[in-house]
């Protein structure tokens, strides 16, 4: 079963008042970020802060994910080759561009891997796929590495690369450019067998909007989003946490599959549908996640 990750959270890299504040959040996934909340003048500082925190703090059952920097930084190289000594759980990899990338990042952490006495492919990648246009253009290839468990993608710097004005209509959703990328990271995420997580909702101010988008990722079928303030990580957990209406209907479904299939049957009519083999495949997809987020009545 993959990590779970609905609510993944960013801290901003050397915060120790953020950090302690998002230690209290319900996020399965804390951020420490080394890329866009520090400086050029800060980096080093901060690398050295987040590899403390790494060695440090107990995080308990969250994820300690690190964002580095991109590789064609000064700081990229660094970022792995000092915070691996923290021994993170998984890096957020940012405005890659092709495989290549991804496989340079998976050289280095092996190298550091080996080097203190870590277990091989024990760090995960997160790989931001869509932050470059050619990153977009090659989202396919990102889920081969195998030491990359979850896709992402950005609206933000895709905007800023293609140098789009905005990249949301005056309803608040997406123009078709990131729609597209949204879709593709979905695709690409799930054809690799790894966990397709939705990009960030930058308008802490409106939860409405926030849960609107969280509820029709769910229902694409995205795990997870990620976030960049406090107040949207309950949302984002209840809503990528299968509710205990779904639960409960999703084990209906799997009894009636039993007492069908012993008659020949599989495909039949429930609850006035019909149903066959792809409804029985997403009951059990929402009875493995319900059970992984800690619903008791999963596993009964």
């Amino acid at each position: 079963m993959t990590r779970l990750r609905r609510a993944v959270h960013f801290v901003p890299g050397a915060n120790e008042k953020m950090l302690n504040k998002s230690r209290a959040l319900e996020a399965d996934t804390l951020v420490l970020d080394l890329e866009d909340a520090v400086t050029p003048d800060n980096k080093d500082a901060a690398r050295e802060t987040v590899t403390d925190w790494l060695r440090q703090v107990d995080f308990g059952r969250q994820e300690r994910m690190v964002r580095m920097n991109p590789l064609d930084t000064p700081w990229g190289v660094a970022d792995l080759e000092v915070t691996m000594q923290g021994r993170p759980d998984s890096y957020l990899v940012p405005k890659v561009r092709t495989r290549d990338d991804v496989l340079k990042i998976h050289t280095i952490i092996s190298r550091m891997e080996k080097e203190c006495g870590y277990p091989p492919g024990e760090v995960k990648l997160v790989v931001l796929a869509t932050e470059t246009p050619e990153g977009l253009l090659n989202i396919k290839d990102f889920g081969s590495c195998l030491r990359v468990d979850a896709l992402s993608w950005g609206a933000e710097d895709l905007s800023a690369a293609i140098g789009a004005r905005r990249n949301r209509a005056e309803d608040g959703s997406f123009l078709e450019v990131f729609r597209y990328a949204r879709i593709m990271t979905l695709l690409a995420a799930t054809a690799a067998g790894v966990q397709p997580l939705d990009t960030v909702f930058v308008d802490i101010r409106d939860s409405a909007g926030l849960r609107q988008e969280c509820i029709e990722g769910a229902w694409m079928g995205f795990t997870g989003k990620i976030t960049i303030h406090p107040n949207q990580v309950d949302i984002v957990n209840e809503v990528f946490t299968p509710s205990a209406e779904e639960v409960a209907e999703s084990q209906e479904l799997l009894a009636a599959f039993e007492e069908n299939q012993k008659a020949g049957k599989m495909a039949f009519s429930f609850k006035g549908q019909m149903v066959d083999v792809p409804h029985l495949t997403r009951a059990r997809t929402i009875l493995e996640r319900a059970k992984q987020a800690g619903l008791a009545e999963a596993g009964q």
